[in-house]
């Protein structure tokens, strides 16, 4: 019997031990999406060898600028990553999807993607939803032992049904429940990354 608890406890030991060791979770923040405002944060953890699961959201309730300017938003990104060496270090490749809800106007971003025009942000408020996938890339560097800085880009396909009003803050509704097909950059990432 003792000889059956010693090998018990070895055992236990041993795997309290690998999992004390392996890292295998993180916790992240998007510095990129912090710098706009929009507070982030991801959780990503291992499923097998070469392969990790991700999931990020952000979030901006506030209004900007005295009410002038909207920025309102939340987007949640599951993300399926195969690390090209191990996961949390070196090269990776993602899929992606996304969702999430918008109200946004008074922005002067004057830039354009195919069928895409931003500037139009500037004139208008836009209120509504989206969903969407893509395909990504990036790579991660080892700072020391808890701590990994990430970056990645990502392109992909979002579909959005929106409603678009006269100006920021008042205005009668222009055209409501206007569907939209969006491609170009669906993910930008800095990642301050925290490994467990």
């Amino acid at each position: 019997m003792r000889r059956y608890l010693r090998l018990i406890l070895i055992t236990v030991l041993w795997i309290s031990t690998e999992v004390a060791v392996s890292q295998d979770r993180s916790v992240k923040t998007n510095v990129l999406s912090d710098a706009t405002l929009s507070p982030s944060a991801s959780v990503e953890m291992t499923v097998a060898p070469q392969w990790s699961v991700d999931l990020s959201g952000s979030l901006n309730a506030w209004t900007l600028s005295g009410g002038e300017k909207r920025w309102k938003h939340w987007a949640v990104q599951p993300e399926a990553r195969y690390w090209f060496c191990r996961p949390f270090a070196g090269h990776f490749v993602g899929a992606h999807l996304l969702g999430g809800q918008y109200n946004i106007g008074g922005l002067d971003l004057g830039f354009k993607f195919p069928g895409t025009d931003f500037g139009k942000l500037k004139d208008y408020r836009y209120q509504g939803w989206f969903v969407g996938a893509g395909i990504a890339y990036g790579y991660s560097w080892i700072l020391d032992r808890h701590w990994n800085l990430e970056a990645e880009i990502g392109l992909g396909w979002s579909y959005t049904r929106y409603d678009r009003f006269e100006c920021r803050d008042c205005g009668k509704r222009l055209e409501e429940d206007k569907p939209h097909n969006y491609v170009g950059p669906t993910k930008a990432a800095i990642n301050l990354v925290y490994v467990f």
